[in-house]
């Protein structure tokens, strides 16, 4: 598969889909071009819209279910730039993980970060869901971690400029 002479698109994985709401009947899932690394997910509610106050969210069911067939891969939904952007609708919780047997319903809460009231349509695009590589960690208590000259520095600790 190619994207717009950008070159081949790195890999495919499998991933077995589950259509749950008429909305995705009509708006199939899949990527908006060729090139994109997201799924589109959409608003898939009876209502014909929902609007979300300032400071509020709102958790919209997707009408789509996922079984990925690949091992160590998992969902990660993420915000629409532009409907971030222009509209301060974003993925409330920043950004959503599909864990890889999870085979429920994928729904995005969207946080209104604008000082308007803003609507979602049904069928709107609200999300992206990307699929990456997921590692497990072997976690080991020790009583002591190694030495950086970091070391326990936080947040700001290397000054502004």
């Amino acid at each position: 598969m190619y994207s717009d002479n950008l070159g081949p698109i790195a890999g495919t994985i499998d991933v077995d889909i589950r259509i749950l709401h008429p909305v995705l009947e009509e708006n199939q899932p899949g990527y908006s071009t060729q090139g994109s690394a997201g799924i589109d997910l959409r608003a898939c509610m009876d209502a014909d819209d929902v609007t979300i106050p300032p400071g509020g969210r709102h958790a919209f069911a997707t009408g789509l279910a996922i079984d990925i067939r690949t091992p160590s891969m998992a969902g990660f939904v993420y915000s629409r730039s532009g409907l971030g952007t222009k509209e301060g609708l974003t993925v409330s919780q920043g950004v959503g993980v599909i864990d890889p047997d999870y085979r429920g319903e994928i729904i995005v809460s969207l946080l209104n970060t604008s000082d308007a009231p803003r609507t979602v349509r049904r069928g709107q695009r609200i999300a992206q869901l990307v699929f990456q590589p997921i590692h497990q960690a072997r976690l080991r208590q020790v009583e002591a971690l190694s030495e950086t000259s970091r070391g326990s520095g936080g947040f700001g600790h290397t000054g502004k400029m």
